[in-house]
């Protein structure tokens, strides 16, 4: 499965063009480590695989150069960039800062659409068991946090934390075999889902601080 496949049915995403698409897929490669660091990005064959033209491929690399998943090389090519674990302390500053900000805005300001899908999100985040496959458990989690960062209604803030997001999951996938409690790690955004669901900024702020926090200390135990 891929994350936008955890999407809720009947959700209107807007207009989806094939670059948006193509960044979104190669995009999900890249953040789980399916396409390791420092493996090339060929854009014939994802070109061919998708169905579409080299055109919206290089639109969406382009993209994921400014979002630092990918780099080019004039005359070599364009690649997957190296997951650097020095980034950890830099990342997790400013999720400390923003992803608060973000579950605490949600509570204050989400629809009435979104604390519906936001509740059976909860229900559904719930019932993950310890025995899931880790990476299937992970993808939960990076869809948990997209949708409440859509949940606070700030498509900047939406962005960057997506982006941030992105990095500290391509850590974590480095250390997925070596995490015994992923799934636990995951269920613990339901109580924050329920926090958001009732409004409540504290809790949702406090419930999230804890989490990222918890990200960073289990990953720096391994280091």
């Amino acid at each position: 499965m891929t994350v936008s496949d955890y999407s809720t049915d009947g959700v209107d995403l807007g207009v989806e063009t094939n670059a948006d698409r193509a960044y979104e897929v190669i995009r999900e490669r890249l953040v789980m480590l399916d396409i390791r660091p420092g493996e090339p990005i060929n854009d014939d064959r994802i070109s061919s695989e998708l169905g579409f033209g080299r055109t919206p491929v290089r639109e969406a690399v382009k993209r994921l150069e400014r979002d630092r998943l990918v780099v080019a090389y004039p005359r070599r090519g364009t690649f997957a960039t190296a997951v650097d674990l020095t980034d950890l302390a830099d990342i997790s500053e400013i999720r400390k800062q923003l992803e608060p900000t973000a579950a605490a805005r949600a509570a204050r300001t989400a629809s009435a659409e979104a604390r519906a899908r936001l509740e059976a999100l909860a229900r559904s985040i719930a019932t993950i068991d310890d025995g899931d496959d880790p990476r299937e458990v992970l993808r939960r989690d990076v869809y948990v946090h997209r949708e409440i960062y859509r949940a606070s209604g700030n498509p900047h803030l939406e962005q960057i934390l997506i982006t941030l997001d992105g990095h500290a999951t391509r850590i974590w996938c480095l250390f997925l075999d070596r995490l015994p409690d992923v799934a636990s790690h995951v269920r613990e955004h339901a109580a924050l889902l329920e926090a958001i669901v009732a409004g409540d900024e504290t809790a949702a702020a406090d419930l999230t601080l804890a989490h990222v926090t918890g990200f960073e200390r289990e990953i720096r135990a391994l280091l």
